[in-house]
């Protein structure tokens, strides 16, 4: 009988999340079906550079790509609100500690009822970017010399080889390369209910994206039942719409002929900005800065084209799929699968 009520009362909450959510959490489109607001991060600036390349940083090509696609949403998407954390080299809200910086990123996707969050990022692997030198052994000198062994009278001299190994200065190319965008690990449902109940006390090794805001918006009290449940299949519902996105995201640029990755999910550390943002959030990761080729690419007018375009496609892609469902329904939820 217990186990009944109980199902019941999720039942009846999950046919009332989905009618009531709107009120509740504001007029964010996202919580009706339909897109209304975007907003583009370009990740790092200011006094955070980010990953080093051969040739420029991390910070300056997410302003680039960034800017670029907020202008080609703008021009394609008629109707939508598109939003940039940060337009200039600075840091985002004229802050100049990147850990306040990130907090305001999400802080202000939520404050302004954003119904997706796309972070722009390069990825870096390796000792340093391009490659290193590493001594290489490439083959070893025989040596003779005499040595004494034995004691007292059964003493006597004999010859011993021994080897001595030549080295060689042998480049590593930093191979790393390719594409991959990341998603709130689908484990970590509970986490990202509690950051939206605007905890200060997070986890601080997050990737690049530390401590939580302390101006986020209010939302229904954690600690009740009933809305836990609420805001629990809320949680569910950004997995499925931001694994959606990510997956056409890397469709794309598998389609531009780029190597991909793939959709990733950090199980053991999160990454603090899709933890924070209340919205469908994906974070990607445009290729590796790390890497000649990839850096080349990511500087380029054409490479940069073809990341916008390929990101713009998507998010076109993903607002068909969940508009053409009623708005509030369980398919608007689920139209993406």
């Amino acid at each position: 009988m217990k186990k009944f009520v109980i199902q019941s009362v999720l039942f009846i909450l999950t046919g009332a999340f989905f009618s009531g959510i709107a009120a509740q959490q504001g007029t964010s489109g996202a919580k009706s079906g339909t897109v209304k607001t975007i907003i583009v991060d370009a990740g790092h600036g200011g006094s955070d550079p980010g990953a080093d390349g051969l040739q420029t940083t991390e910070a300056a090509i997410t302003l680039q790509v960034g800017r670029k696609l907020a202008a080609a949403m703008r021009s394609e998407l008629k109707g939508i609100n598109i939003l940039e954390t940060r337009t200039t080299s600075a840091l985002p809200g004229g802050l100049t500690n990147p850990v306040a910086a990130n907090r305001f990123r999400a802080d202000y996707a939520n404050r302004s009822n954003g119904d997706l969050f796309i972070s722009l990022h390069c990825n870096a692997a390796g000792r340093r970017p391009g490659g290193w030198y590493i001594k290489k052994v490439i083959g070893r000198t025989a040596h003779t010399k005499t040595v004494t062994v034995g004691k007292g009278k059964k003493k006597k001299k004999v010859k011993k080889t021994y080897y001595v190994n030549k080295y060689e200065d042998v480049w590593v190319e930093n191979k790393a390369r390719g594409t991959e965008t990341y998603i709130w690990a689908v484990g970590k449902n509970e986490q990202k209910v509690n950051s939206m109940k605007n905890i200060d006390d997070e986890d601080k090794d997050y990737y690049n994206e530390e401590t939580s805001g302390a101006d986020a918006p209010p939302l229904p009290d954690v600690n009740d039942p009933a809305e836990r449940v609420r805001m629990l299949i809320y949680a569910q519902s950004y997995f499925r719409k931001s694994y959606s996105l990510a997956a056409l995201v890397e469709k794309n640029f598998i389609a531009d002929g780029r190597l991909s990755r793939g959709v990733q999910q950090r199980n053991h550390k999160g990454i603090w900005v899709l933890q924070a943002t209340g919205m469908p959030s994906i974070l990607v990761e445009m290729g590796f800065i790390s890497n000649k080729e990839d850096e080349a690419y990511l500087m380029s007018p054409e490479g940069q084209e073809e990341i916008v375009n390929s990101v713009l496609a998507a998010v076109k892609t993903y607002i068909e799929k969940y508009s053409t469902a009623a708005p509030g329904s369980l398919a608007a939820v689920d139209r993406a699968e």
